[in-house]
């Protein structure tokens, strides 16, 4: 349970990225800081060490000899003083001036003998205190060495650079703070366009698909994020509202002829009506018991080839006798009087790789649009013509009627929709253009609208041709 909980637990991005990145800045600048402290120790050692060589020389050279010993000079006080001002070293350091036999001439701060000798190894080259470093400089006279001077410093004293460690803190300071900065605007910028495509999926999610994003950023990826999230967005709307309309259409036009065969049964079965009556409202009744079936039927087949269970087998067809067999047949069934429908075929065969079957759904569908377009003020006049072009084959129907409104054009293949024109003419469902295009794609080909007007509309059904 604890295993689940802290695998859920989750953090903003803000939060995740500006805490791990300055982490990371922290133990990085911590092993540079580390290095930098031993290094800048080191350097100060050594620097404090030759100039207090250099120290120790410069009183070396002051000391005078007399009779092979060396003589103080009266002015060393006001020498050492000065030069430990110099030198930045007052507080930090022993000066002692010995002869040769080692006997202690001078000192500052004053020191006994016998606390030297306790200080000092036997022979004055050492210290005896681990924490203290001597440098050793012989004061050299006409006879030699005539004695020797010593300076005692401490070694954290020799190893102390205040100014550097405290520009080394400023430094390393200013960079973790610079990178904490940066990375916070960084996230926050990267964090906020998210946060509000977050929000905009929640709304969506409980059926709110009115979403607004006023997000502009400069970043490329982030801003094609949002455009696409509102482009989706705005079709999710779309489709919802094309849903709801779609499913009210569908429920009307279902309804519509159940209510009508209802009323004409019982109409019959309560004698309401003479024997005539009676035998016209039960040939109305099986009318529209037709058109529920095809209404049922076309809901059925666009849900069978959208779940793709509708299978499409494909083989070697010629065109021309094909399509001259379907619309032959549907001329004894469902040709209208004064309707006149002519048949243009080319003299070679044209072989496509097909399911005849399915290509008979598609242009029986492409016929019954063009009779119920009928114009009324004109006979219906519907030409189907086939064609070949390189690799391609194309049957187009061509019709006289009234037309399809420029508006619903863009529209006419998409499930449930069904123009104005149409729905106050004809029930259905708006599913048999979608489910004849779903046919021709599911065959490699393409079923559109290439022209419409007043005068008329034509549809084309684009097919893979196979030379034989």
């Amino acid at each position: 349970m604890d295993r689940r909980v802290k695998r859920n637990k989750q953090t903003s991005i803000l939060s995740y990225w500006t805490i791990r990145y300055v982490a990371v800045l922290c133990v990085g600048f911590g092993i540079i800081a580390l290095s930098s402290v031993y290094l800048i120790r080191e350097t100060a050692t050594d620097n404090r060490l030759k100039t207090a060589g250099l120290l120790g020389q410069e009183i070396a050279d002051r000391v005078a000899a007399e009779d092979g010993r060396p003589v103080i000079p009266a002015h060393m006080n006001k020498l050492l003083d000065n030069r430990l001002d110099y030198f930045n070293f007052a507080g930090e350091i022993c000066l002692l001036i010995t002869d040769r036999d080692g006997k202690l001439l001078y000192s500052m701060p004053d020191t006994s003998e016998q606390s030297m000798k306790e200080r000092m190894t036997a022979d004055l080259k050492q210290s005896r205190i681990p924490s203290e470093k001597a440098v050793i400089t012989p004061v050299v006279g006409e006879m030699g060495t005539i004695g020797q001077v010593t300076l005692l410093m401490s070694k954290n004293s020799l190893a102390e650079s205040s100014y550097e460690l405290e520009m080394l803190i400023v430094m390393l300071v200013t960079l973790v703070l610079s990178g904490w900065l940066t990375i916070y605007l960084l996230s926050r910028k990267l964090s906020l366009p998210i946060r509000r495509v977050a929000e905009g999926a929640r709304l969506i999610r409980a059926g709110q698909y009115d979403v607004q994003l006023d997000v502009v950023t400069r970043e490329r990826e982030i801003q094609e994020l949002v455009d696409s999230f509102k482009e989706m967005a705005g079709r999710l709307k779309q489709l919802e509202e094309w849903r709801a309309l779609s499913l009210g259409g569908v429920t009307h036009e279902l309804r519509t002829p159940v209510t009508s065969i209802k009323g004409l049964l019982m109409a019959v079965r309560d004698g309401v009506v003479s024997e005539e009556e009676a035998q016209e409202f039960v040939d109305i009744a099986v009318q529209e018991t037709g058109r529920l079936e095809r209404m049922v039927s076309d809901l059925l087949d666009y849900n069978a080839l959208s779940a793709g269970s509708v299978e499409i087998v494909g083989a070697t067809v010629e065109l021309r006798a094909l399509i001259s067999e379907i619309v032959y047949q549907w001329e004894l069934t469902n040709k209208q009087p004064n309707a006149d429908i002519a048949l243009d075929l080319p003299d070679l065969a044209v072989y496509a790789v097909v399911d005849s079957l399915r290509i008979q759904q598609i242009v029986v569908n492409l016929l019954n649009n063009a009779q119920q377009a009928t114009h009324p003020g004109r006979p219906s006049a519907i030409h189907v013509r086939v064609a070949e072009v390189g690799d391609r084959a194309f049957v187009e129907v061509t019709d006289n009627g009234i037309g399809i409104d420029q508006e619903d054009g863009p529209h006419i293949f998409e499930r449930f929709y069904r123009g104005e024109k149409k729905r106050l003419r004809t029930r259905g469902l708006g599913l048999g253009l979608t489910y004849s295009r779903l046919l021709a794609r599911a065959q490699g080909g393409e079923l559109s609208l290439q022209v419409s007007s007043s005068d008329g509309s034509v549809f084309v059904l684009d097919l893979p041709a196979r030379s034989e």
